[in-house]
């Protein structure tokens, strides 16, 4: 499945300051009609931080993305959004590893608690007089994250 990823490149700065930067601000996995569909929602909600006082906003669509020009007072701001297919990333998070079914599935509801029931016997779990356990069951467990 492709990987796809939002970039933004937006207007930062006023005056002889004023520059562009750009960010990818999502990864979408599928197809290149879904990433557009996730880029065009999140232009639309877009809300710059410059100018202060806009007057006039656009959005425009362009090829692999879009475009929103917000005019402001004295100077008008622009953010590209756009769509890319990402190719590599240095810093990728690595892929889980793929986890095998149980080899005992859990038939019914009432197994499973019939199951619970037969682990907290088995290890005498310390409750108070409601019934609430003492101690939680995740804690002390060194599989979660």
């Amino acid at each position: 499945m492709t990987t796809w990823a939002l970039v933004v490149e937006t207007t930062l700065g006023a005056g002889e300051r004023k520059h562009m930067e750009a960010h990818v601000v999502a990864h979408v996995s599928g197809t290149r009609a879904e990433a557009l569909a996730e880029l065009e929602r999140r232009a639309r909600s877009h809300s710059p931080e410059h100018p202060r006082t806009p007057r006039r906003r656009r959005l425009l669509r362009d090829g692999d993305g879009f475009l929103v020009v917000v005019d402001g007072a004295w100077q008008s701001f622009a953010t590209r959004f756009t769509v890319a297919e990402l190719l590599e990333d240095s810093d990728a998070p690595t892929a889980p590893e793929p986890v095998e079914a149980p080899t005992d599935p859990i038939a019914s509801p009432d197994e499973a608690v019939e199951r619970v029931e037969a682990v907290e016997q088995a290890e005498q779990v310390e409750r108070y007089a409601d019934g609430v356990p003492v101690k939680p069951a995740w804690l002390g467990r060194d599989d979660l994250p």
